[in-house]
Parts: structure tokens; sequence; C-alpha cells
């Protein structure tokens, strides 16, 4: 079998390293019976320790690696699936619960994430190797400055924990940072305190001024003249809120927003 040549365009880094392949793919043995979808399997390095671990399916976008991946994975004939991750309807492969595991590429490791939000009711588990400084923002508490965004809805679902760094060393070729594997596990929490979509909303309008306090990072969503500006909480910074925070901080939010709108009616 010829080697797959990594592309720069598809941003992937070939890990060579068997040990921390292994030590990946054990991740998902607390979820034996469960379905594991592979993003990104390159020349089947991790592939080769996931396939006795279940039903796999392999998601694969360089033309390259599918005829290698079916010479070298037979047993996987009908699984190996050519497309894009993040434009894949999932429902087409499992109707039910299913972990998500890879060599995330760096390109696009945050989106992935993103995605498997979309599915949290059906994703119990999901880990994989990613650039390092993703992997410190996603299991980052409130108070670092590497807290945001994705911090905040991946916690407000996942219990999340930084497994081990990874040096560029063992990868061809070497990317020019550090990687790290994580993990998430999903929590107890069936639905948040406050509504949903209003909850994503006040999460990414307060980190995008996040130097400044709330009462300013929020004026974009809230207005200048929201009465509930005097409460404390527009005092801090959003990385100084948890996800418990940020519930009470939307449904302030949202009576503020219904205020807005019912006194706009009756002007």
């Amino acid at each position: 079998m010829r080697a797959v040549k990594p592309k720069k365009f598809l941003g992937q880094h070939f890990l060579k390293d068997l040990q921390i392949a292994k030590r990946i793919a054990d991740t998902v043995d607390d979820f034996a019976g469960t379905p594991i979808i592979e993003v990104g399997p390159g020349m089947g390095v991790l592939t080769q320790f996931l396939i006795d671990k279940g039903d796999l399916t392999v998601v694969e976008l360089d033309k390259e690696s599918i005829p290698y991946l079916e010479e070298r994975f037979p047993t996987l004939k009908g699984k190996i699936i050519e497309a894009d991750f993040l434009k894949l309807d999932i429902s087409d492969i499992y109707t039910d619960q299913f972990c998500v595991i890879g060599n995330y590429p760096y390109n696009i490791s945050s989106q992935i994430f993103f995605k498997v939000l979309d599915y949290k009711d059906r994703i119990p588990f999901c880990s994989g190797m990613l650039q390092k400084e993703v992997a410190e923002r996603i299991a980052s508490k409130p108070g670092n400055k590497s807290y945001g965004i994705l911090s905040v809805l991946l916690q407000a679902w996942y219990d999340i924990e930084y497994l081990f760094t990874v040096s560029e060393q063992v990868f061809d070729p070497p990317p020019k940072v550090k990687s790290a594997v994580i993990k998430l596990t999903r929590n107890g929490r069936k639905q948040l305190d406050c509504d949903e979509k209003l909850f994503k909303t006040v999460v990414k309008t307060s980190f995008n001024q996040r130097r400044k306090t709330l009462r300013n990072s929020m004026k974009p969503l809230l207005g200048k003249d929201c009465e509930a500006y005097s409460d404390p909480i527009f005092d801090k910074r959003p990385e100084q809120l948890s996800v418990t925070q940020f519930e009470a901080l939307t449904n302030i939010a949202k009576k503020c927003l219904q205020n807005r709108e019912y006194n706009s009616e009756n002007e």
C-alpha cells in the first residue's frame, strides 16, 4: 500500500506514535457497545485500535485516504464514508447514541465541537486530539484567560477533562504547535434553566468584548438603557461567570428584551 501524503489544505498531521494512538482509542472503553464515529482517520493509526471496540464508522474527506483505508481495513467495508464531517447528517448513520473520536484537523477542531453540541443528546462521549491551545480553552475554568465561548457552551452539557499534552515530534509533518488529548463526558443536565437559544446569544455577545464588563459588552444585545444594568452581575467580565451564572444572566437578558419590546409596542 502506498502511504497517504498529509495535505496542508486539509490541516493534516499524521500521528506516528502508536502508544499515543492506543491511549486515545482506549478513552472510549467506558462506553463499550456504543457505536463510534472516527473523524479524519487518515492512514488509520487510530482506526487500528478502534476497530475491535464496537460498531465503527470512519468519516474522511481526503480522496486519497479512502482506497488506502478500504485496503487496510477490509472489515470496514461500507463503513468508510467520504464526506466532510461538518456537513454530514449523522442521523443517516446512527439513529441512536454514538461516540465521536479523532485526531482532529487543527483548522476545523472548534467547528467539530460545535457540531457535537448539535447532537449533544445523542453523543454521550467525545474524545480526541487537537491543538493544545484549543484543548486548554475547552477545558478552562472561569477566571482563566483561555475561558471563552467554547468553554461555556461545552461545559454546560459535558464534563471535560484535559488528559495529556503531545509533542510536535510524533507527527508527520510536525505541526508548529503542541497538541493535547481531551475527553468530554455528557453530564446530567437535561435542559438549561433558561432559554437555550438566548443562552448561546448571551454567551457569544458577552465574549465579543471580553475585556469589558458585561454592562458594556452586552449593550449590542440589550441596548444602552436596560434597567437591569444595576444588577451586580453586570460589574463582572464574561470570563468570571460560571455556566450557572450565564443561565442567570440569560434570564435577566430575557426580561430586559421583553420589557424593551413591550415599551416599543406601547409608545
